[in-house]
């Protein structure tokens, strides 16, 4: 088979993961065809995903009649019915990350976002989540609220690899690097393993543009807008490659740790004015990730250029957002706004996904 654009983009050092899951594009082998032609090595969901993937068709008919049959509880119909597809796909993509040494070949499933502010329940239901499913290529999202921190590290220190999600600024991009190492030094002083303890921290792209270019248009600097978000992913990179280096995070290595690579997700553009591929091309630098959903792979594929443009111009990302900030844009509130607004949209997508798989379930009931 030819070498495609995808196949490109993973040449440089970016692997490929698609943003979309559900029971038909495994069972059709859909899922199976993305990584023998687009390079695809690795796959995330949400609540939002699986909300769509549910309401649509009859996948999920016969198990859902099954399920419904033990249990009242419509919470635990729907984890049941995600959890045959996150082992599904864990298989299916087991090969790429044996034979990739656990570098990709992961599956994302979040906890309850409805958790989010609350460290203990985040825990468990991680930990929950990761013994049920009991495949090593499972990646546990954890949002990266002030509360859900502390579960990462607790995560991490049991040995549970961990998506961090919801990331929108540097500074809590810091935080969650630092959480995440933390959890590898507590198994580190217990003398356990940190090889298979894998972790990405997904920064979000367009919604930083969407509620950026607003702010600055309210401003009247139009001549601003397109450039935080690229500015902003880039300077998250900086921070990387500083965090994991040196005496600390060596003495990890050693041991077998490997960094927390950075995951670019929101990748598709929201502003038809910007390339339908704008925010693949403009970050793409070695040992990163960038889950798209199927419409940017599917452009990626078809007119995408690859060039390493992520740490092409640092400081020119730095003046991007000092320019910005100077306009009178106040960045950490933007981080601030977009984390309450991804995890209220997640908890309406939970919420509303449960309330139709209720109605679905009383449907398909017997009479």
């Amino acid at each position: 088979m030819p070498e495609s654009r995808l196949h490109s983009l993973s040449a440089a050092g970016q692997s490929v993961w698609i943003d979309l899951l559900s029971r038909e594009m495994i069972e059709s082998g859909e899922l199976e065809g993305m990584v023998e032609r687009d390079a695809v090595v690795g796959v995330t969901s949400n609540p939002t995903i699986f909300q769509k993937a549910m309401a649509e068709g009859h996948s999920y008919d016969e198990q859902l009649r099954d399920v419904a049959a033990r249990t009242d509880d419509v919470k635990e119909v729907f984890y049941e019915l995600a959890q045959r597809d996150i082992v599904a796909a864990c298989d299916l993509m087991r090969r790429v990350h044996d034979d990739g040494g656990g570098l990709d070949g992961y599956v994302s499933w979040e906890v309850d976002p409805r958790f989010a502010h609350d460290t203990e329940a985040t825990g468990e239901e991680a930990q929950r989540l990761h013994e049920w499913v009991g495949r090593p290529n499972l990646l546990i999202k954890i949002p990266a609220t002030r509360e859900g921190l502390p579960a990462v590290e607790r995560s991490i220190a049991a040995g549970i690899p961990v998506n961090v999600t919801l990331i929108f600024g540097v500074e809590r991009y810091r935080e969650v690097a630092e959480a995440y190492v933390r959890g590898l030094e507590q198994r580190a002083e217990r003398g356990e393993e940190l090889a298979s303890v894998a972790s990405v921290a997904s920064f979000f792209i367009s919604r930083v543009d969407t509620e950026g270019d607003r702010r600055l248009a309210e401003l009247g600097r139009d001549d601003l807008r397109g450039r935080l978000a690229i500015a902003n992913a880039r300077l998250a990179y900086d921070a990387y490659r500083e965090l994991f280096s040196g005496p600390r995070w060596e003495a990890l290595a050693a041991r077998g740790a490997t960094p927390q690579r950075c995951l670019w997700a929101s990748t598709s553009t929201k502003d038809p004015a910007y390339s339908d591929v704008l925010y693949v091309e403009q970050l793409i630098g070695p040992n990163t990730v960038n889950t798209m959903p199927l419409e940017t792979l599917r452009a990626f594929a078809d007119h995408g250029e690859v060039a390493r443009t992520l740490d092409a111009d640092p400081e020119g990302a730095r003046r991007d957002v000092e320019e910005i900030a100077a306009a009178g844009v106040d960045l950490a509130d933007v981080a601030e706004h977009l984390e309450r607004d991804g995890v209220a949209k997640f908890e309406a997508s939970m919420d509303d996904l449960l309330a139709q798989l209720d109605v679905k379930r009383s449907a398909l009931a017997p009479a």
